[in-house]
Parts: structure tokens; sequence; C-alpha cells
């Protein structure tokens, strides 16, 4: 069979999967602390006809003779730039400007991470996400009394309260990891993200605004940082390489019948 078959089948998966990760960008680009995906080839090895020879006093050195076999998915990488953000005067909804996130926890003890900042109080009060993990203050969950007229979140992550008596009291201090690699971490689904060995953990929880840190804005909330301009040109590009990659097997078809058509 002739190698370039190969070579196009190999090419079809890999912009199908690429497809399938701008698919998924554009499915979130309403997806308040989604971060995009994107997707880069490698070439597979290749078949060596003959080998480089070094030159002589008689002759110049020659190159090696190669034929490749086509391609292989490289690497599917986050990008962890800053999305825009959306006001909702919502005290709740918080934003990070910077690096770093939110950080969640089960009561079993398992950890998460997030940018999405769209946050809920429950029934006692604790600042928890959409799902009823806790977020994480310096010194653990994040309690407002029930009976607080108010409270506020400060840029440094500070949650004040108004008490019965018209005091102002803190509840906490949210607290946001920060990550060497953060393209390194896990996508864990609703939004969270799981530590990995190579994500590069710097510290488990670091005041906001502090040695570099970035700050929590409330009342916004990140969105996700997909360009639709971007993602409908690589759109574009991955339909065509699909359809050079079809017309490759197809004329290689081609070929082969002609040589069937040679015994008659």
């Amino acid at each position: 069979m002739l190698r370039s078959m190969y070579a196009g089948i190999s090419g079809m998966k890999n912009f199908q999967t690429k497809l399938d990760v701008i698919g998924n960008n554009i499915a979130n680009v309403n997806t308040a602390g989604y971060k995009k995906a994107t997707v880069t080839f490698q070439d597979l090895m290749s078949q060596t006809t003959s080998g480089a020879q070094g030159a002589t006093d008689t002759r110049g050195g020659i190159n090696a003779t190669q034929v490749g076999l086509g391609s292989k998915l490289g690497t599917i990488s986050n990008i962890h730039t800053q999305g825009f953000q959306q006001t909702t005067n919502n005290p709740l909804d918080l934003a990070i400007e910077g690096d770093g996130m939110f950080v969640l926890e089960e009561t079993d003890g398992a950890t998460y991470y997030t940018r999405s900042g769209n946050f809920y109080l429950d029934d006692n009060g604790t600042i928890v996400n959409s799902d009823g993990l806790y977020l994480q203050g310096l010194a653990g969950n994040i309690t407002i009394p029930t009976e607080a007229q108010s409270f506020s979140i400060q840029t440094n992550g500070t949650v004040n309260y108004i008490n019965a008596a018209g005091g102002t009291e803190q509840a906490g201090q949210i607290g946001l990891a920060g990550f060497s690699n953060p393209t390194g971490l896990q996508k864990a689904g609703s939004n969270l993200y799981l530590d990995s060995p190579n994500a590069g953990l710097m510290e488990a929880l670091v005041t906001p605004e502090t040695d570099g840190a970035a700050s929590i804005v409330s009342g916004s909330l990140e969105m996700s940082n997909v360009d639709l301009a971007e993602e409908f040109t690589e759109m574009i590009t991955a339909q065509r390489g699909f359809q050079a990659n079809t017309r490759i097997i197809t004329t290689s078809d081609e070929i082969l019948q002609e040589l069937v058509n040679l015994k008659r």
C-alpha cells in the first residue's frame, strides 16, 4: 500500500482532534473563567532510504534521503491569558485581576482550583460555588453570620460585614493559589482544575495584593478568553487541512486503481 494513504489518515485524525478542540472553545465562549485550548502537531518518524555521508578527499558530502510517514498530535495546551471582566454588581461575583486561582474544597478535603468567581452563600452563610464547594480563606472556610446587615469584599480579599449593632467585623480573607505553570493544571469539568505534578504549585494560599499576587474585583466576573474571530480562522484552516488529507487518500486510491487495471 502507498505510504501517502497512511500519512493522509494520520492528518485526518489530527485535524479532527483540532476541530474537536475548536468546537469546545466556541461552545464555552460565554463560560465564566474558561481558558481556551490550542493544538499543535508533530511529524511522525521518517523512513530513511539512504543515509547521510560525510565529505571525502574525492567527493562532497551527501544528505540523507527520508520519506515522512505522516503527523501525530503534539500538545493540547490551555492558554491562561486574562479574560475580560463583565460587571454584574453582585458582591459575591469575584474576578481575579492577575495570576492566581481561587481555592475550593469539599468536606472530605479534596482541593480544586478555578478562575470562575460566581459564588453564593449557603444556609449557614458560608461562601460556596455553584456546586457547593467551599471557597477557602487564609484561615479556612469563610462564613458571614446570618444576622449580618450587609457585607463587602475588598481587593485584597478581606470580607467585611456589618453586624446587628452596626459595627464592622471581618469574616475572613480570601486566599489565592499561585502556579508557575498553570498550563499544567488538569481540567476536571464544572470550571474546576486539579493540581498536577507539572503545574508547579508555588504556595497553597497567598494573600492577594502582596508580593506580586493578583487582586480581587468584587461585582465582576472574568469571562472566557476565547476569541471567536481567531477560532473561526482556525476552524477554516482545520477544515481545509482535513479536506486536503482526504484528497491525498483519494488520489492514492486512484493510483492503486490504475495499478490494478494494468493486469487487464
